[in-house]
């Protein structure tokens, strides 16, 4: 795979998905503050797991999704590192059953088809537009305060809330 096929990552699921929409972040705010708290959690404890990392992490991990629902493979080893990898598997441990298998179990107990493509596709849907906000928000912040701008910000807005090392999840019924 190609940088620019690696990054057409973002407008190919948004083309798919959509994306959320300013003022309408609420809806998503527990799965957001799910996902944001693990990245900051990371970041913590390796500094180079940077707001450039992440946006490699973030189509590193629209990658994996996109596998789980369709049934493709992608070739993004070379891709892969241990700055963005770390970020990857906390976004993943907040929203994928195949990474979390304490979240595979909630949802299996709650009724999930975990085999069933179109599920997963649905199931994936707010998810990825959350990855998909917090790209935004990553590109953003990074022209503001550099290469760790994202986690600049992240520290002001919820830095305090976010006080063990444990990595969460969250799931919609």
């Amino acid at each position: 795979m190609q940088q620019y096929q690696f990054e057409k990552i973002f407008s190919q699921m948004a083309n798919e998905f959509g994306k959320i929409q300013k003022g309408k972040e609420d809806m998503y705010s527990l799965l957001l503050f799910t996902i944001e708290s693990n990245l900051l959690k990371v970041h913590r404890e390796n500094p180079a797991s940077n707001s450039r990392r992440l946006q490699e992490a973030i189509a590193l991990a629209l990658f994996r999704l996109k596998e789980r629902y369709t049934g493709e493979t992608f070739s993004t080893e070379s891709f892969r590192n241990p700055d963005n990898g770390r970020l990857e598997y906390a976004m993943l441990m907040a929203t994928d059953p195949f990474t979390n298998q304490e979240l595979a179990d909630a949802m299996t107990k709650a009724g999930a088809d975990l085999e069933d493509r179109a599920f997963l596709r649905q199931y994936y849907r707010n998810p990825i537009l959350c990855l998909l906000r917090i790209k935004d928000s990553v590109d953003f912040w990074m022209k503001q305060y550099g290469s760790d701008g994202y986690f600049h910000f992240l520290e002001g807005q919820t830095g305090e809330l976010v006080t063990d090392n444990k990595l969460n999840f969250t799931f919609q019924l």
